[in-house]
């Protein structure tokens, strides 16, 4: 059949009526209509708290482990000055998608702890950070909304690419 003759097809005057067969026809599409509006509305689908919200507090506590480490071994700035940076960015990208999606001011997420990083913050504790704010933010890639996955995804490449960097 041509495309053309999918678009020409006739269009009933009078109001269309309900058989039997177009209501079971309905009835079957209806999961498949709910799952899909839900996946529009931006969020998790779980009704909880916005998943970016905890990748936000990650990257603000690598940040926080990264400053640490310079403190504890300055000859490592030159080397984690970037890494700092990047995770304070991907902090701050990840608030504002979260303001953006509920509509409010953006509140800068606290860090999940409320204890301080290690006395004695290494390398390997940074790595280990990097490389579960990766994994975190990729598990998640997969749930989340197409506006959002590129965001997310790069995050996880970015901590990933850190990661290595750093081992």
């Amino acid at each position: 059949m041509s495309p053309r003759g999918l678009v020409s097809l006739p269009v009933p005057a009078g109001p269309v009526r309900l058989t039997r067969r177009r209501l079971i026809a309905l009835a079957a599409l209806a999961p498949v209509a709910g799952a899909a509006l839900s996946a529009c509305d931006g969020a998790s689908g779980a009704g909880g708290p916005d998943p970016l919200i905890a990748l936000a507090r990650a990257a603000r506590d690598d940040a926080e482990l990264i400053g640490a480490l310079i403190t504890a071994t300055p000859a490592l700035t030159d080397r984690l000055t970037a890494v700092r940076q990047a995770r304070t960015d991907h902090a701050i990208a990840l608030e504002t998608e979260v303001t953006r999606l509920a509509g409010g001011t953006p509140a800068p997420a606290t860090p999940a702890t409320s204890t301080a990083p290690p006395a004695a913050p290494t390398t390997a504790t940074l790595t280990a950070a990097l490389k579960k704010s990766a994994n975190d933010a990729g598990g998640l890639v997969a749930t989340l909304p197409a506006a959002r996955v590129g965001l997310v995804a790069e995050v996880a490449a970015s901590c990933a690419s850190w990661m290595q960097v750093l081992s």
